[in-house]
């Protein structure tokens, strides 16, 4: 645990647990900001952070191989915990000098069901190979989603389970499973790296933590392929946007070999959505969930992006449904406004239509 020699970076901390922040953004020469609920608020209370009281704190909080990779190159991705909480954290130069955004994690793991995900996602934890993806933007709960999943694996199969993470955010307690946590830049030198070398580990689950270039998609299809259980996470809207993206990656000359492979691997994806609620208290998720039936299998392998989309929209008997359905549901609940749904909506217009039908999921 960091000692700093600040208090007032103490005191942010501090407040950013007491108030129930994601995120904590501190910058030179201006207020730090609390996002709570989705919403940034500068913090008066901590007054102005300098120039050199950020420089202290990053010598303060940072390995000295992290401190070095920080001054060549002016980006540094890194974890800690303080006071028993978990934090993510980001160190960047900008014009005004050092800045810092730390994303707190909670401290215990929540299920599926806290989570309120559909339970079809609780099948996933039973599957023992292919490549299940979760998606949606930066910030919307997609690393929570597959940390339930694997604490579901970990307390009801005897697994062999490794996680690959930039940096490694939740920590789990084997429970009956076996469980390694590897983090970029410390314990293997990046994502596909990492994935080749952990196929000589005996694996029989494996978390990749972002799956950013076309090396990293590749080696998860592979392992995927090989008979293990992949969970990744994408930067990308919905479910058929994430197949366009993993087959764009590659060379036009591979993109049917990959269309294949993803055709026989993929087992669904989890687009999400942290939504703002109806009372502004909280946020609640809205998903889109697509599962690879045999249509949906075809339509990968012609690469028919529109048929993907009409199997969705009519796929409710096999547990898939859109990301308007979704918010159509929850306005319908009440929990959160006719407003928020619209602006929160791939298909406005697809919306409408959701709310005026009934959907039983």
């Amino acid at each position: 645990m960091p000692n700093f020699s600040n208090p007032a970076l103490e005191n942010l901390i501090r407040l950013a647990i007491q108030n129930g922040a994601s995120d904590i953004h501190i910058n030179s020469g201006t207020l730090a900001a609390l996002r709570v609920h989705g919403e940034l608020n500068y913090i008066r209370e901590t007054g102005i952070f300098t120039y050199e009281a950020l420089q202290r704190f990053v010598t303060e909080i940072l390995k000295p191989a992290q401190l070095e990779k920080f001054m060549q190159t002016g980006d540094l991705d890194f974890s800690f915990t303080y006071e028993k909480q978990r934090f993510r954290g980001s160190a960047y130069r900008e014009m005004r000098g050092v800045s810092l955004t730390f994303r707190l994690v909670p401290s215990v793991i929540k299920t599926l069901d806290e989570l309120g995900q559909p339970q079809i996602l609780k099948t996933m934890a039973e599957k023992h190979r292919g490549l299940f993806l979760a998606t949606g933007p930066t910030g919307h709960g997609k690393s929570s989603t597959l940390a339930a999943i694997i604490s579901e694996i970990n307390r009801t199969r005897k697994a062999h389970i490794v996680t690959i993470e930039d940096p490694i955010e939740y920590i789990h307690t084997p429970a009956i499973s076996v469980i390694h946590q590897r983090e970029i830049g410390t314990d293997t030198e990046n994502f596909a790296s990492g994935i080749r070398h952990v196929l000589r580990q005996d694996p029989d689950v494996i978390m990749i933590g972002e799956m950013r270039d076309l090396e990293t998609i590749s080696a998860a299809i592979t392992a995927a392929e090989t008979g293990h259980l992949v969970f990744g996470t994408l930067h990308t809207q919905d479910a058929s946007q994430s197949i366009e993206r993993i087959v764009d990656v590659f060379p036009p000359h591979q993109q049917n070999q990959i269309r294949l492979q993803l055709s026989y691997t993929l087992l669904g994806i989890c687009s999400q959505q942290l939504i703002p609620t109806q009372d502004v208290k909280g946020r609640v998720c809205a998903t889109e969930i697509l599962i690879t039936t045999p249509a949906i299998r075809a339509s990968i392998r012609e690469g028919k992006v529109s048929s993907i989309r009409n199997a969705l929209l009519t796929g409710m008997s096999f547990g898939m449904h859109t990301m308007e359905q979704d918010l159509a549901r929850l306005f319908r609940e009440g929990r959160i406004s006719r407003d928020t749904a619209k602006s929160f909506a791939y298909d406005p217009a697809e919306l409408e239509r959701a709310l005026t039908m009934q959907f039983p999921f």
